[in-house]
């Protein structure tokens, strides 16, 4: 759950505290690159699509989350949702640096695959691979996982942690923190006994 839905959950809520950084650095930037300041309608405008692309990242990870699920396996997709996870804090985190917003809005796209992938691909692996006496409490891990990423999201953007200026890339990256998790972990997970039965036609795996 920590790196399945937790990404999601964390994504959502840890834009939030670095807003006025971000339009800060993005009228920065534009003024260094034009030689004038952008209009308040077009920093608001380039906000909002920071914002609202990951919802676009998600719909894309999601829609991509059964054909991935069923082609390599519950454990090997969720994997796989790792590399835009890394991807997206990569280029977040190294947006100031570089001098680019625009990496920011990939990071953010890549990051909303990583979350759709990540999240109904959770729910499947965790459903398939529960004993009987512990599906249901095993189903719910989804959205404790999601509060958690959220509540954590909150917690790191406060000025105490990670929320001031000089600080606001590496916020932006913390999601590669639970991604590595999943990479070093998940690997010695077995695999969903329903799809090595049913997609793989492997009987003796899956028992």
């Amino acid at each position: 759950g920590i790196t399945g839905a937790f990404q999601y959950g964390l994504q959502v809520s840890i834009i939030n505290s670095p807003a006025e950084y971000i339009k800060t650095f993005i009228c920065e930037t534009w003024l260094k690159r034009y030689g004038s300041p952008p209009s308040t309608e077009m920093i608001t405008l380039l906000w909002s699509f920071i914002v609202s692309i990951y919802s676009i990242g998600g719909l894309l990870g999601s829609s991509s989350a059964g054909y991935l699920s069923v082609r390599f396996g519950r454990k090997k997709a969720m994997l796989f949702a790792n590399i835009p996870a890394l991807l997206g804090a990569a280029l977040m985190g190294f947006s100031r640096l570089c001098g680019s917003f625009e990496m920011i809005i990939a990071g953010r796209l890549f990051s909303g695959v990583c979350g759709g992938l990540a999240l109904n691909i959770h729910i499947m692996y965790a459903g398939e691979c529960a004993p009987r006496k512990l599906r249901g409490l095993i189903a719910i891990t989804a959205s404790t996982s999601i509060a958690a990423g959220k509540f954590l999201g909150f917690a790191l953007g406060l000025r105490e942690v990670l929320g001031v200026e000089a600080l606001w890339p590496i916020l932006l990256a913390a999601n590669a923190l639970p991604a590595l998790v999943q990479l070093l972990t998940l690997p010695f997970f077995p695999d969903s006994p329903r799809y090595l039965l049913i997609d793989k036609k492997d009987k003796e795996g899956c028992i």
